[in-house]
């Protein structure tokens, strides 16, 4: 896979995605015969929940509704599975990225539930938390 696509403020070199895909069997998202977007699903069969996760799209693809897209795929996906609680985490300085979730139907947690996920974690994310009645999803 030849994929060039960039996290949040450095470039996600394809051998990553390649690495993640052999643990993960994660939809790309294909405009006009070339990849533009990732995404996996994280399933939690103990608290019946799943988690989108390593959402990522190139940076010529973003601005374009694409990523919603691959969102919407997702969430689709989730919801196949029998998943209705689904997550995601942000970090606080991915703007663009927060406001994609937003519009696809996403909604902050709790701020006690958000500070309790992130104690283990590197960043204080941003957690939200996917209301499939306000996307009509």
């Amino acid at each position: 896979m030849t994929m060039k696509l960039a996290a949040v403020g450095s470039p996600l070199p394809p051998a990553t995605i390649t690495e993640w895909q052999r643990d993960e069997r994660a939809p790309v998202l294909v405009e006009d015969g070339r990849a533009v977007g990732y995404g996996e699903l994280w399933f939690d069969a103990e608290e019946d929940e799943v988690e989108l996760a390593r959402i990522i799209m190139a940076p010529d693809a973003r601005g374009k509704g694409l990523g919603r897209a691959l969102v919407r795929g997702l969430l689709a996906q989730a919801a196949a599975a029998g998943h209705h609680d689904i997550f995601l985490r942000v970090h606080p300085d991915n703007g663009p990225a927060s406001r994609c979730y937003r519009a696809a139907g996403f909604a902050p947690v709790d701020p006690a539930l958000a500070a309790t996920w992130n104690k283990t974690q590197p960043v204080d994310y941003a957690w939200l938390r996917h209301d499939g009645e306000a996307s009509g999803a």
